[in-house]
């Protein structure tokens, strides 16, 4: 991989991470056409998923920081409560990583996969679209900041199901919380936040590990895929949190399921 193929799916992760659009399906697709192999450790994925969280913190910045000082009062409240749901929503993705990462792996060479995990990013989508317009699919607020603990637990299934590339993280967590009753933006807000500590944890490990210094990815791909992502991650945050608000999530679950069923037919013949 060279610089400026590391610069187009460094692009390709920034735009798409917070777009419920799949990340690593369209990673794994940006690969194909630029005929990058995929090397046979994650650091390059690691990198620029590390960068689009990196950009979730600046946009959240004044919300991460209103949690951290809700924690540090040294009692429950709101802000402890909400950090102790993300914690919650955080085991399934743990178990998965711990227990069935070379099964994950394996997943990323395979467009068949990518094609499929992306209709079915495009059938969650349009459910949970219909059902967040319907008000008796929404719940009444009674939950502490807009989340009930079973919510947290069943949005973080989602995540953990989305480890398939091609299943979008932030599509299927969003839309899980949309179908569990969750209101857009209590759901957008959560699904962004949750993924900080499974990601930075990952980026930690690799680094701890030696992955980085055994990648064969060089120095220089690594860091123009790092910025790259990292100033089109903010951009499509922002964008995100504007469109699942305002205009909702029919025209993604249009656009997953024709570039799914392109590439399953690209795939299969």
């Amino acid at each position: 991989m060279n610089w400026w193929q590391a610069v187009i799916l460094g692009l390709v992760q920034g735009l798409t991470e917070f777009l419920p659009v799949s990340s690593s399906g369209h990673l794994a697709i940006g690969r194909e056409i630029l005929g990058v192999e995929a090397s046979g450790d994650l650091v390059f994925e690691v990198a620029v998923h590390t960068a689009t969280v990196l950009a979730t913190i600046v946009v959240f910045r004044c919300q991460i920081l209103e949690l951290l000082r809700g924690l540090l009062r040294f009692k429950y409240n709101d802000e402890t409560d909400y950090i102790l749901k993300i914690g919650l929503s955080m085991v399934p993705v743990f178990i998965v990583g711990m227990f069935f990462k070379d099964t994950v792996e394996a997943f990323f060479g395979s467009l068949t996969v990518v094609g499929a995990a992306l209709v079915v990013t495009a059938t969650l989508l349009f459910f949970s679209d219909r059902a967040a317009a319907s008000p008796s699919g929404r719940t009444t607020g009674l939950s502490r900041n807009g989340i009930s603990w079973m919510q947290a637990f069943v949005v973080g299934l989602g995540q953990a199901l989305a480890v398939v590339p091609g299943l979008s993280r932030s599509g299927t967590t969003i839309s899980t919380g949309l179908l569990c009753g969750m209101k857009r933006g209590d759901v957008t807000q959560f699904s962004f936040l949750m993924v900080l500590v499974p990601i930075l944890g990952e980026a930690l490990l690799d680094i701890t590990g030696g992955d980085v210094a055994s990648s064969t990815v060089g120095f220089v791909p690594l860091a123009a895929g790092f910025a790259t992502a990292f100033l089109s991650g903010v951009l499509a945050c922002k964008l995100m949190i504007s469109v699942v608000r305002k205009a909702g999530l029919k025209w993604f679950a249009l656009y997953c399921a024709a570039a799914g069923t392109l590439v399953l037919i690209f795939s299969l013949t």
